[in-house]
């Protein structure tokens, strides 16, 4: 049953699935940071099928996880985090010959959270028009960083180490918090 609801012995989902139910085990055992990596989302040619397969490949066993999780009452201890390092462009356009693609765009990305003291169920910013520029809820990624760390339970004003002759801090320069993503 538990199997099944992850995808395992799917042939689409069960890679995916084996590392989100092991996550689940993990974080049952107390680990306090789990990352998972699935495929190569840096994809610039032919993005709609290979974008496609890797999200036919996620959905079934992340939504698995967080359903786990909140069955078994970890969800609100535990913080999903799922994004990757930019975002892509809209433009669609033709690279390479015949294949359609999409370049990084540091201008505009999704984010997702569960779990772990966010704010469930909202949207917070917005795109322009195309997708290509935030234009609403714009925050700066030092301050997502502070944000993180503040649902982690760690006060980045705080968390100081001495090197090079100066205190630093983790997000190096500070940040405000994103009141909007905490519950």
């Amino acid at each position: 049953m538990t199997q099944r609801m992850y995808g395992i012995g799917n042939a689409e989902t069960d890679s995916f699935g084996r590392k989100c139910l092991m996550a689940r085990r993990l974080v049952e055992k107390g680990v306090r940071l789990v990352q998972l990596y699935h495929g190569s989302w840096d994809s610039h040619d032919y993005i709609e099928r290979v974008h496609g397969n890797l999200i036919q490949s996620v959905d079934q066993p992340i939504a698995a996880l967080i359903r786990d999780l909140r069955e078994r009452g970890l969800l609100d201890s535990t913080l999903i985090v799922w994004c990757g390092e930019f975002g892509r462009t809209p433009d669609n356009g033709i690279r390479g010959g015949t294949a359609y693609g999409r370049d990084h765009n540091p201008n505009a990305m999704t984010i997702w959270m569960a779990g772990g003291g966010c704010r469930a169920g909202s949207t917070i910013g917005a795109t322009d028009e195309l997708g290509m520029t935030a234009v609403e809820g714009v925050a700066h990624v030092r301050d997502f960083h502070v944000t993180l760390l503040r649902l982690l339970g760690i006060d980045d004003n705080r968390l100081t180490y001495y090197h090079a002759g100066r205190f630093k801090q983790l997000s190096q320069f500070g940040g405000q918090i994103i009141d909007e993503l905490l519950a």
